[in-house]
């Protein structure tokens, strides 16, 4: 998209199109339907036609989303509108009233934190800077927040009290970057702006290899609803005195290394906790072993179990069923004896392909259970269960 078409979307015509358009949901059946309608009616059919299916798309992530503007490359990049603002809640728990949001996108970080600080929004790209300035407005922080084009690497010092940082984590051809050297900018540069300003945060993938990272840094995973949505970097007074911490949203039920403990290694007990994957990432799986007074089933397995069942927003609980040494007649014979004919199947350590194993297992029967395919102290297991 270019400003001429952005400049389009913003004037009464664009608005009224956007408005009729929107009135009936674009599918793939009348896709080609409305894009014809369109181009009878403007120039920027294409445009009004991409802005209506990204707003369809943005509506997991915002709240507004029928409302704002987006190029798809920044929607998809951008955080979900939750994310944003816990993120923006640790900004003012720090006392910060002047942020930089450095690699503004289309605003998603911006519209957060600018509910509790003026926030100088930058990024190369004018038509992103102008779509965040009008996304702000739209949840009502307009007046805060001030829009810089700029080259992150050329740009000089700015009068900030904290900077946040979203680096791109994809590559031209839209491939995900994994070393933070390689992020553009790259965490070398980031480091370099903590010089002139401490409080500083820095959104990371959240596969990063921590090698990598700065041994002075907060690392924090945040998962929403189970699933690890973004790494966060935390530098300065927006620590918490954790190094590692583990965040799920929503409720903010969060996890640090303050709590780590020595963890023994037992057979499966009564109850099998499959963690949440932000407590896996952040490597706190031994400090939820201590809240549920539970053991390992196997030194590198990310698997908890315990006599007795505590309920946790840290982990999903299972009953264990049986034990057994992976043997795939033994298993089909033990399944339909039991005449299951679903499972679901998880794997941790294990090599076998969950849908291979199912074609193999050639299931008959109305019951389910659940296999976990794994190690239980150093060798390979199936455990069978249901969750509670």
């Amino acid at each position: 998209m270019e400003l001429d078409d952005l400049h389009f979307l913003l004037s009464s015509e664009g608005a009224r199109l956007l408005a009729e358009t929107a009135v009936t949901p674009v599918t793939p059946d009348n896709h080609l339907q409305i894009a014809t309608q369109l181009r009878r009616k403007t120039a920027h059919a294409q445009t009004v036609l991409e802005t209506i299916l990204l707003r369809q798309l943005a509506a997991a992530k915002f709240s507004r989303a029928a409302e704002m503007y987006f190029v798809r490359e920044a929607l998809e990049q951008a955080s979900s509108e939750e994310v944003a603002a816990y993120r923006a809640r640790r900004f003012a728990a720090a006392g910060v009233r002047h942020v930089a949001d450095l690699g503004c996108g289309i605003g998603g970080d911006s519209l957060a934190l600018a509910a509790h600080a003026e926030v100088t929004g930058v990024d190369w790209d004018p038509v992103r800077v102008a779509m965040a300035q009008e996304n702000v407005r739209v949840y009502g922080y307009g007046d805060r927040f001030h829009p810089l084009q700029a080259d992150l690497l050329a740009l000089t010092p700015l009068p900030v009290d904290a900077c946040f940082f979203d680096p791109a984590r994809r590559d031209e051809q839209g491939r995900r970057i994994y070393s933070v050297q390689d992020y553009r900018p790259p965490l070398s540069l980031i480091q370099r702006w903590r010089t002139w300003v401490e409080e500083t945060a820095v959104k990371i993938s959240p596969g990063v290899n921590y090698d990598e990272l700065p041994p002075d840094a907060e690392v924090e995973f945040i998962s929403v609803k189970g699933n690890v949505k973004d790494g966060v970097l935390w530098f300065g007074d927006l620590r918490t005195g954790a190094q590692r911490r583990a965040t799920l949203l929503p409720g903010e039920h969060t996890l640090t290394d303050a709590d780590l403990i020595d963890v023994p290694i037992t057979a499966p007990q009564a109850y099998l906790y499959e963690p949440d994957k932000a407590v896996i990432r952040a490597h706190l799986v031994e400090a939820l072993a201590g809240q549920l007074g539970a053991a390992k089933i196997d030194a590198d397995i990310a698997y908890l179990t315990a006599n007795e069942h505590q309920a946790t927003p840290f982990a999903r609980c299972f009953a264990v069923e049986d034990v057994m040494p992976f043997q795939l007649k033994r298993l089909r014979h033990y399944l339909r004896e039991r005449r299951i004919g679903q499972v679901t199947i998880k794997k941790r350590g294990s090599p076998l392909e969950p849908e291979q194993l199912r074609h193999q297992l050639r299931l008959q029967g109305e019951g389910h259970c659940v296999l976990f395919l794994t190690f239980v102290r150093g060798e390979t297991a199936v455990i069978i269960g249901q969750e509670i």
